[in-house]
């Protein structure tokens, strides 16, 4: 599990492209690396292969390079990067998996005093879309981020300027494209609620959950 708290933005220094699989070793500030460690990058959770003094190399699986940006990564790129969480460490962010759900669009860019109010495209699908509510939480290329507001297709976030300066997303113009995860927590209650797979809820589900006899 992972916060949304980018730790280091690194810096893709070799794709080693094979088929629809990948590997990239991208150079960082990041140190102590353990072969196997989960780490995300933008956002997707992979795991470490190989290090060194300061460069990590790790896979990126088919399934991984269709859903996230990172099909489309560049020798160069600048990436923001996160080891996962240990018991015991503050919980700053929010619960974050590095499963990325869909990529959306940042449609604009607006000014809030110093912050930066953004407006996204919602993702493709009703169920997935639900998943993102007012006050609740995403993670955008890894970025724990709180939605100020739902539209019919777009939502909205703010960026404090120490998001802006310590991530990649303060070099971001309108049109990119960026890795969504919705949270963890929204995605349960979805499922309890019916939104995936019907079933809605009836007096049945409230009995065996609890809430009447």
């Amino acid at each position: 599990m992972f916060t949304g708290l980018v730790q280091d933005v690194g810096t893709i220094a070799r794709i080693a492209r094979r088929g629809d699989e990948a590997r990239l070793t991208v150079s960082t500030a990041l140190r102590d690396f353990k072969t196997g460690e989960s780490i995300a990058v933008d956002g997707a959770c992979l795991t470490v292969a190989d290090f060194g003094a300061a460069e990590f190399t790790a896979f990126a699986s088919r399934e991984t390079l269709s859903k996230t940006g990172l099909r489309d990564i560049a020798q160069g790129k600048r990436v923001n990067l996160e080891r996962a969480s240990r018991l015991g460490d503050p919980m700053g962010g929010h619960l974050v998996t590095g499963h990325v759900d869909a990529q959306v669009a940042l449609l604009s860019k607006g000014r809030d005093g110093e912050a930066e109010l953004w407006t996204l495209a919602l993702p493709d699908g009703e169920a997935l879309a639900r998943q993102i509510a007012r006050k609740g939480s995403v993670a955008l290329d890894g970025v724990s981020l709180t939605v100020n507001a739902v539209g019919t297709g777009s939502f909205e976030v703010t960026l404090i300027p120490h998001t802006l300066g310590s991530t990649t997303l303060g070099a971001l113009a309108a049109g990119a494209r960026l890795n969504l995860e919705t949270d963890v927590l929204a995605k349960y209650v979805a499922r309890q609620l019916g939104r995936e797979g019907g079933g809605g809820v009836d007096m049945e589900l409230l009995a065996r959950s609890g809430f009447v006899r």
